[in-house]
C-alpha cells in the first residue's frame, strides 16, 4: 500500500492511541500465511522485544506500508537497523530504522477464522520459512504460475 509520510504519521498516532490498527492485506509477499483480502491486526511494539519470525508493519523508503517478517537487527555506526523479508521474496528488504516501525502483527482474519501470531502453527511457519529459504523460491514459482494462468 503506497502512502505518504503524513499518512504514516497519522497511522502511527492512531495505533499508539487506540492500541491496535487493522488493515486489509494486499499483495502476495506473505503467501500463504497472509493472503489478499485478509484483515491484519497490528499492535504497537518495542523494537527491542521483537523475536525472529515476528511480522512487522513498517514504512519503507519507497513510501510503501509493508508487513514482512523480522529476521534480525544489527548495529551499524550506533544505529539499530532491522532486517525484514517477505515469505515469498527471494531477497531481504532494505534495512530500516526503528522509527519506521508501526507495529507487530497479532492476528490475521481469513473469512471467519482468526489466526493469532502466537498460535503454534503461526510460530512454526515463521521458523520454518526462515530456516529453509528455498521455500521462498518454491512459493514464488507457484504464485508466478498461478498468476500466469489467470491471464
Amino acid at each position: 500500500m503506497l502512502i505518504d509520510i503524513h499518512t504514516f504519521t497519522l497511522l502511527k498516532k492512531a495505533i499508539n492511541k487506540d492500541g491496535w490498527l487493522e488493515l486489509p492485506a494486499s499483495g502476495n509477499s506473505m503467501f500463504p500465511f497472509i493472503q489478499q483480502g485478509n484483515t491484519c491486526r497490528f499492535v504497537p511494539c518495542k523494537p527491542s522485544l521483537l523475536n525472529k519470525g515476528d511480522i512487522i508493519l513498517y514504512y519503507s523508503q519507497t513510501g510503501q506500508l509493508i508487513a514482512h517478517r523480522f529476521v534480525e537487527s544489527k548495529k551499524v555506526k550506533d544505529r539499530s537497523l532491522f532486517l525484514l523479508k517477505g515469505d515469498t521474496n527471494l531477497g531481504f528488504d532494505q534495512p530500516i530504522e526503528e522509527h519506521w516501525i508501526l507495529g507487530k502483527l497479532v492476528s490475521v482474519k481469513k473469512k471467519q477464522v482468526v489466526i493469532t501470531s502466537d498460535h503454534v502453527l503461526s510460530r512454526f511457519w515463521g521458523e520454518f520459512i526462515l530456516s529453509y529459504p528455498i521455500l521462498s523460491g518454491i512459493l514464488r514459482n507457484y504464485l508466478n504460475k498461478k498468476l500466469k494462468l489467470q491471464y
